[in-house]
């Protein structure tokens, strides 16, 4: 069976998203640049700057991989910003963990439900973060 893993796509921003993210929901952060990958064509140094792959893998397991847009590479699809989807983190019945992961999420973002208690959730709410990505948090 496969994994489902989001993979978020940046301009130029993705390791400063990513370190971020590390310290808003924890887990340990791997990257590579484009200028560090093995037999990389020539590139302008904004490109080799730009992060090719990066990993979270969070303290449960789950994973969020990311990356930047190339502004010069031939071929290379450009940066769209993200829209039609959201990363959904579920916290159990850990009501106190939505809530801090929630409000540090939505810090210079855009609120779009607060934290509320609804019929499926003791907590839910839902935002895009600063950097583009949409979320959606809840409880049980």
């Amino acid at each position: 069976m496969p994994r489902v893993i989001p993979y978020l796509y940046f301009d130029g921003t993705c390791l400063e998203a990513m370190r971020w993210y590390e310290q808003v929901l924890g887990g340990s952060l791997t990257t590579l640049t484009y200028g560090d990958m093995p037999g990389a064509p020539p590139m302008s140094a904004e490109d080799a700057r730009r992060l090719a792959n990066a990993q979270l893998v969070l303290p449960d397991g789950a994973v969020l991989m990311a990356s930047d847009a190339p502004q010069n590479l031939p071929g290379a699809p450009r940066h769209e910003p993200m829209r039609g989807f959201r990363v959904n983190l579920h916290y159990g019945p850990d009501v106190a963990s939505v809530q801090r992961v929630y409000a540090a999420l939505a810090v210079g973002g855009t609120v779009h439900m607060p934290l509320q208690k609804t019929f499926w959730s003791q907590s839910f709410g839902m935002l895009v973060d600063r950097y583009g990505t949409g979320w959606m948090l809840m409880s049980d």
